[in-house]
C-alpha cells in the first residue's frame, strides 16, 4: 500500500512502477557516489626503503666505531704494558739526515776559496804604478814656484786677523782708561800731556807689532814650506 501514498514529481499512469523506477535510479546514484574517486590526490606519498634506512651511512658508522674500538684496544695494551713494565720512550728517530747536493756544495765552496786565495796572493804581490815620493817632490816644486810668483807673502791674511783680535781688546781697555782719566782731570794741560803720552805709546806698540808680524811670517813660511 506504500505505492498509493507515493507522490511522484511528474504525472504518471502507474504509481507503483514509477516508485520502482525512482528507487532504482536513486540506488544507482548512491552507488556512484560511494564509488566516486577524488579529483585531487590527498594520499601520502610512497615511502622508499633506501631513504628511510640508509645502509651506507650505517656501514660507515660501524666502520668508524670499529676503528675507534681498535685504537682504544691498542692504547689499552700499551698502558697495560707500561704498567706491567718500567715503560720506555719509542719516539726516537735514528735515521740520519742526508742532503743530495752536499758534495756538490762542498766542491763549489772549495773552488771559490781557492780562487779567493789566488786573487789575494796576486793583490799582495802586485806593486804600485805611482810613487808617492815623486808626487811629494813635485808638490814642493810647485809651492816654490807659487811663492816666487806671488806678489805678497802667503799666510799674511790669517796672521793679520789673529793679531787684530788682541789689538781690539787692548784698544777697548785704553778707551775705558781714557774716559776715567778725563772724568777725573778736566784741565786742558792734563789732556795735552795725556794725548802726547798716548800717541807715543801707540807708536811704540805699532813698531813692536810690525816686528812680531815679520817674525811670525818668517816662521810660518819655514813651517809650511820645509826645505826638501
Amino acid at each position: 500500500m506504500q505505492h498509493l501514498a507515493y507522490q511522484p514529481l511528474l504525472p504518471t499512469g502507474n504509481k507503483y512502477l514509477q516508485q520502482k523506477w525512482d528507487k532504482a535510479s536513486y540506488d544507482l546514484h548512491r552507488r556512484k557516489v560511494e564509488s566516486a574517486k577524488p579529483t585531487i590526490n590527498m594520499t601520502p606519498p610512497k615511502t622508499y626503503g633506501h631513504l628511510v634506512l640508509k645502509l651506507k651511512k650505517q656501514k660507515l658508522e660501524e666502520e668508524w666505531t670499529m676503528k675507534i674500538q681498535r685504537e682504544n684496544n691498542m692504547l689499552m695494551e700499551k698502558i697495560s704494558h707500561i704498567m706491567r713494565t718500567t715503560g720506555g720512550v719509542d719516539n726516537k728517530n735514528y735515521c740520519d739526515r742526508k742532503s743530495l747536493g752536499k758534495e756538490k756544495r762542498q766542491l763549489e765552496l772549495l773552488r771559490i776559496t781557492k780562487e779567493n786565495q789566488m786573487i789575494l796572493f796576486r793583490l799582495s804581490q802586485c806593486r804600485p804604478h805611482y810613487s808617492v815620493r815623486s808626487w811629494h817632490e813635485d808638490w814642493l816644486k810647485t809651492l816654490k814656484v807659487m811663492d816666487s810668483i806671488a806678489r805678497y807673502p802667503r799666510g799674511r791674511a790669517k796672521q793679520q786677523t789673529e793679531q787684530d783680535k788682541p789689538n781690539k781688546q787692548i784698544s777697548g781697555c785704553e778707551k775705558e782708561q781714557k774716559i776715567s782719566t778725563d772724568a777725573t782731570t778736566h784741565s786742558p794741560a792734563s789732556s795735552k800731556t795725556n794725548g802726547k803720552t798716548g800717541s807715543e805709546k801707540n807708536e811704540k806698540k805699532k813698531e813692536t807689532g810690525k816686528k812680531q808680524d815679520t817674525a811670525t811670517e818668517i816662521q810660518q813660511d819655514t813651517d809650511t814650506h820645509p826645505v826638501p
